[in-house]
């Protein structure tokens, strides 16, 4: 039995040492092992060495149970900084096993207004009333209800009410008291903003200033006035741009009459442009839904395979095509050597057309009622691209076959008209599209690459009949 003992021993102090300096490649066999043993103590000292998002990490690896061992062992205001880091289906899967009382005490009463919206939401709506009726701080919970009602996809849905505020008559002293009350309640502090009695944003208050102005100065005297900011229902597209244009760590939120409502921080943002990302890297892959690696088989193949039906159907309507010219083909068998390079080119050309203005349109650098201009533009870029590769193409052509040869100016001559059609196609699409608020990045992979693929056979089948 002592031996037993002294074994165990040995094994946990092992595992120490190991967690302790391997802390970005954590065996979570050792992990295991120490939470099999309900090692509480052992393990809570060395995830004290550990950022939230390290440990949140080892909880997406982990099962429900394991998982769960480890929030009981992490004090509240870590468990929560943990579980905001979690992956969104590995923390929806704990807190679907955890009671409504124990999510608000253990949890939201320790969170930011903004992370407590972001987990509250992603729960049904009876819930998030359990949730609600159970957090102590009665104003916090006012501000999570009234953040609940914005939009998701705008600033008011992704901002938080922690801020440190002062009124522009205040003088240094009295504001420097109230400034050291309302940073004990907050975990960092981006700026000091500053307001009228009607509660309206009227500056910033910069810390240099504090430190160098005399203290009989009021803050209005030394505030910046005039400062960045976003309403409400401003798209989070927009507050990103206007983050990333002004160089900024974070951007009061203000209602419709200029009153200070909360803050969005930097973070956040970057949390939203990698959604938005993935999600448009996604949709020009053909992926119909949000999917990752660790989704199941049947959640996978939902959302891979609505686009390769429309690609085979599109490639039997290509097929179709092709079949009505088996005579042409039975006169001049080399035409069906450049099928690939016709519709490949095709598909090509759209695609990275498409690309541009999904990007352009992106980063605000494309304005969506200058259409014409676009096109106009990309129809000259179209027109260099296209004489050169159909030139290119026809001396191919012309050094194999002859110069009398049909296909010799046929392909050259298809590939021109190709190449015009597919660049015009390709801007038209995601601009149309994104008049029609749908995300244009659906235009570009697969919906493109299909069309240019069927009409790039209808060019050449075309031109051939003609020419032949």
């Amino acid at each position: 039995m002592l031996i037993n003992v002294h074994i165990h021993n040995l094994f946990l102090d092992y595992a120490q040492i190991v967690l302790r300096f391997v802390r970005e490649d954590i065996d979570l066999d050792i992990l295991r092992g120490l939470i099999e043993q309900k090692a509480a103590d052992k393990i809570k000292e060395l995830l004290n060495d550990l950022h939230p998002a390290d440990i949140a990490e080892m909880c997406d690896e982990l099962d429900v149970e394991e998982a769960g061992f480890i929030y009981q062992i992490l004090d509240n205001e870590d468990a929560a900084d943990v579980l905001v880091e979690m992956d969104e289906d590995a923390r929806k899967d704990i807190l679907d096993n955890l009671p409504s009382e124990t999510i608000a005490k253990k949890f939201v009463d320790y969170m930011d207004t903004d992370d407590a919206v972001d987990i509250i939401r992603e729960m049904d709506e009876e819930k998030q009333e359990e949730i609600l009726s159970h957090i102590e701080d009665i104003e916090q919970a006012g501000d999570i209800v009234d953040l609940l009602k914005y939009d998701e996809h705008t600033a008011g849905g992704l901002m938080g009410t922690e801020m440190v505020i002062v009124k522009e008559n205040w003088s240094m002293p009295e504001c420097l008291r109230e400034m050291r009350q309302q940073a004990e309640e907050m975990d960092e502090i981006y700026y000091v903003y500053v307001v009228d009695d009607e509660e309206r944003l009227r500056g910033v208050f910069p810390l240099k200033r504090m430190i160098t102005s005399p203290s009989v100065s009021k803050v209005k005297h030394v505030m910046r006035k005039d400062p960045i900011s976003v309403h409400v229902d401003t798209p989070i597209d927009e507050v990103v741009q206007t983050i990333e244009k002004y160089d900024l760590v974070a951007i009061p939120v203000v209602d419709s009459i200029g009153r200070l409502v909360g803050r969005i921080t930097v973070d956040d943002v970057m949390d939203e442009v990698r959604e938005q990302a993935e999600r448009d890297y996604q949709l020009a892959s053909g992926l119909s839904q949000d999917v990752e690696t660790d989704d199941s088989v049947l959640r996978q193949t939902s959302a891979r395979l609505p686009w390769l039906l429309i690609g085979m159907a599109g490639g039997i309507g290509s097929s179709m095509i092709l079949g009505n010219f088996d005579n042409t083909f039975a006169a001049h068998p080399e035409m069906a050597l450049f099928i690939p390079l016709i519709g490949g080119t095709g598909g090509n050309v759209g695609t990275q057309s498409s690309a541009i203005v999904v990007q352009g349109l992106a980063n605000s650098s494309l304005d969506a009622s200058n259409t014409w201009k676009q096109i106009l533009k990309e129809s000259v870029v179209a027109l260099i691209n296209a004489t050169i590769i159909s030139m290119l193409v026809y001396i191919y052509n012309f050094i194999c076959f002859g110069a009398t040869a049909t296909v010799t100016y046929s392909v050259s001559l298809s590939l021109f008209a190709v190449i015009m059609f597919a660049s015009i196609f390709g801007t038209l699409v995601p601009l149309t599209l994104n008049k029609m608020k749908i995300d244009p990045a659906i235009a570009t992979g697969p919906f493109i690459t299909t069309t240019n693929d069927i009409l790039a056979m209808v060019f050449y089948m075309g031109i051939i009949a003609l020419l032949a």
